[in-house]
């Protein structure tokens, strides 16, 4: 397992960027795929973006085009760029991570609050 600390949200007006980190412990984080999950009031958490092991990447729809998922194996982050931000992508943003071998992620942090005013 890998302990996650995620930085970088904040309130920000509709139309502007954030760029959120996710800090990974552990010397292993290449093997592991890093997921970015939200969760807005009311509703479960969704799926954002993912950056598998092999560096192949992929986006929910809503934010195709605004996002963009990289990571630093070297420095044991993951970013998330966010760009174009709306006021439905207000939630909190958590970061998973799943081990190559294993279905599911197994690892979350604690989550960083993104709130965007219109």
């Amino acid at each position: 397992q890998v302990q996650l600390v995620e930085s970088g949200g904040g309130l920000v007006q509709a139309g502007a960027s954030l760029r959120l980190t996710c800090a990974a412990s552990g010397r292993t984080f290449s093997s592991y795929s890093m997921g970015w999950f939200r969760q807005a009031p009311g509703k479960e958490r969704a799926f954002v973006s993912t950056i598998r092991w092999d560096g192949s990447t992929n986006y929910d729809d809503s934010v195709k085009g605004r996002f963009t998922i990289s990571r630093d194996n070297a420095k044991n982050t993951v970013n998330l760029q966010m760009t174009s931000l709306k006021p439905e992508d207000t939630a909190v943003y958590y970061c998973g991570a799943r081990h190559r071998l294993d279905a599911s992620y197994g690892s979350w942090g604690q989550g960083t609050q993104v709130t965007v005013s219109s």
